[in-house]
């Protein structure tokens, strides 16, 4: 079964135990597999997400709401619609507010106050980062402003007509905030990720590779493709794992 196909079900196995399970979304081109098989299933009748509730997990300051780059607009025509859910049904932090960082503390009581995340899909930045947790983020961050790198800018400018348009500042859930979500499933494929993926699931617990931090996590599952795969020193011990893995355990 393809990544997406994996992690779809395993969404679709929490709303069929938790229908108004708090879904907490990432943004970019690698986790939209997820979103479509999760959207196929919705309207095959396999699973109801009529009660499902969204989260983002970060977004750009300075962009209108509407902007079509904005991660607001991005989610709502990624997620919140294809899944045939309402703006009612979604949560996220205001990268337009006056003050910042009231904004950003706002959100990360709101989602506290909503019960927590049940589920939070994650990719991973070519350096490692989650979120927009650059590296050298605190592990024990939350909710804040922050200040994207030059290679982040680069790895994004492809979203945006010309480079110069990325902001240069993001809301985003800190790593503190992440491990609260009851399950973490990151998501990453290409030879591009190999490293990252590498650094965060085998290397130290660090700072400077912030996805790491999954280590810490009392269920955080990794997800990747053989080329994502190809620097794991473990991967056949991690491959003999899973096929091993009790129908009953799930993902």
């Amino acid at each position: 079964m393809a990544g997406g196909e994996l992690i779809a079900e395993a969404v679709a196995a929490l709303l069929r135990g938790k229908p108004d399970a708090l879904l907490g979304v990432a943004t970019g081109s690698t986790p939209l597999p997820v979103y479509q098989a999760l959207a196929a299933q919705v309207r095959a009748g396999s699973v109801d997400a009529s009660r499902a509730r969204i989260c983002q997990l970060d977004e750009y300051v300075g962009l209108p709401a509407g902007h079509p780059e904005s991660y607001r607009s991005v989610v709502l025509r990624e997620v919140v619609e294809p899944l045939g859910l309402g703006a009612d049904s979604f949560m996220g932090p205001d990268g337009t507010a006056e003050d910042v960082p009231a904004a950003c503390a706002a959100y990360d009581s709101a989602l506290r106050e909503a019960g927590g995340v049940d589920l939070q899909l994650l990719g991973i930045g070519t350096d490692g980062h989650i979120g927009f947790n650059e590296p050298c983020s605190s592990l024990a961050s939350r909710t804040r402003i922050k200040t994207l790198t030059r290679q982040t800018r680069e790895d994004n400018a492809r979203f945006f007509e010309r480079p110069e348009e990325v902001p240069h500042h993001v809301i985003t859930q800190g790593i503190g905030t992440i491990l609260e979500a009851r399950h973490l499933v990151l998501l990453a494929t290409g030879a591009g990720k190999a490293d990252a993926v590498a650094r965060a699931v085998e290397g130290p617990l660090t700072a400077l590779v912030p996805a790491s931090a999954l280590q810490l996590h009392p269920h955080a599952t990794v997800v990747v493709d053989e080329a994502a795969a190809a620097q794991l020193a473990l991967a056949d011990y991690f491959r003999a794992t899973y096929a091993a893995k009790p129908h009953w355990q799930g993902l």
